[in-house]
């Protein structure tokens, strides 16, 4: 059970929700109390999500419960302020509501919060190395709650369908001989669809310190959106970092992962890490037909000639090579010389600099399937 504290709050929140016709029982709102007994009422987050699971019984109160949760914790002036004394920037950045829970026509004014909220809009196109602490906790809330959409292939297998271009002839015949041998209902087969094997590779030297971080989340959110997803870190040397990253906590998850990093903020070697990639992990057949995103700013202290064998074998072996580099666009970025020998054998190079970046990656990710 919650606090007291809390509890009266919660209370009060359930009156506002009868105010505006939600019907609220007092069990409701014991449960409300009990489920975030064992979570942090601090969140909002999780208070928004815990209410709307526990107080909302019918699909058309669900707008009146956003805008009711919206005008009772966030307003000046509520009971909140003074019992979880949060900051309205840190909430409207972490506070999300699913568009597709709205009607179509207002599915523009009920999207998320934190891409609405003018802060977010900020920080979503902010550098991660301009960013504080703070925001950076903001940006972390963010890019958990992301669900990405993995790549998929057509295999080569099929299965019953209800429209197609190949007929099922063995459930045709089967169905007509409930009407005398007569087809009356054509049966369809199609491709089955799989998903691609999506390999990142992020570059956790020192020239990447203000970057890593952030795309170590980014790491987190895909590994828990699909399961074929393997992640690796490289400085001077490769680790593979896919299994601390299993852990249910994003932060345990994340130190985990960084206490197997021995190298981190250290030198690049980016050719050689990338060839021990290929021999060690490529050959075993993890990255066939998959999509690799190799995410480095291309300062590389290694021999040119391994980065560039290293990056030709890559690209032959998947299906797909994505490259994230924070510097695209400014003159450090396009004049490393790793990039000019990688990017012959780049099919996609993206910046992974800020929030709207690492979206429009995973906006492409689908398309690259």
């Amino acid at each position: 059970m919650a606090e007291p504290g809390i509890v009266a709050v919660l209370v009060d929140f359930a009156d506002a929700l009868r105010g505006e016709g939600v019907v609220v029982g007092s069990g409701d709102v014991l449960t409300y109390c009990a489920a975030l007994g064992g979570l942090d009422p601090t969140d909002l987050v999780d208070l928004y999500w815990v209410g709307r699971i526990t107080l909302v019984s019918r699909h058309e109160d669900i707008p009146t419960y956003h805008e009711t949760f919206l005008r009772f914790f966030l307003n000046a002036g509520t009971p909140l302020a003074d019992v979880l004394r949060l900051r309205a920037t840190t909430i409207e950045a972490t506070l999300t509501a699913p568009a597709t829970d709205a009607p179509a026509g207002e599915r523009d004014e009920q999207a998320p919060l934190g891409l609405q909220a003018s802060a977010a809009e900020v920080l979503r196109h902010k550098s991660f190395a301009a960013c504080t602490d703070a925001e950076l906790a903001a940006l972390r809330r963010i890019m958990a709650a992301i669900r990405l959409t993995p790549p998929r292939r057509r295999t080569r297998r099929t299965r019953p369908a209800r429209t197609g271009r190949t007929p099922d002839l063995r459930r045709t015949v089967r169905a007509s001989l409930r009407t005398s041998g007569e087809p009356v209902t054509l049966h369809w087969r199609a491709r089955r669809v799989r998903p691609r094997p999506l390999i990142l590779i992020l570059d956790v030297s020192g020239s990447m310190a203000d970057y890593s971080r952030g795309l170590l989340q980014f790491a987190y959110s895909t590994r828990r959106a699909a399961r074929k997803v393997e992640v690796f870190c490289f400085g001077t040397r490769l680790t593979r970092i896919t299994a601390p990253l299993r852990h249910r906590s994003p932060d345990e998850a994340l130190r985990r992962a960084a206490a197997l990093v021995v190298d981190w903020e250290g030198g690049t070697r980016i050719g050689g890490c990338l060839d021990e990639f290929v021999r060690t992990w490529g050959r075993r057949g993890v990255c066939r037909g998959g999509i690799v995103v190799v995410c480095s700013d291309g300062l590389d202290r290694g021999d040119p000639d391994v980065l560039a064998t290293a990056m030709s074998r890559l690209s032959r072996l998947c299906h797909r090579v994505v490259w994230l580099n924070p510097h695209e666009g400014n003159d450090s970025g396009q004049r490393s010389l790793g990039m000019l020998i990688a990017r012959p054998h780049i099919d996609e190079l993206l910046s992974g600099h800020d929030l709207a970046s690492l979206a429009e990656l995973a906006t492409l990710l689908p398309r690259l399937g």
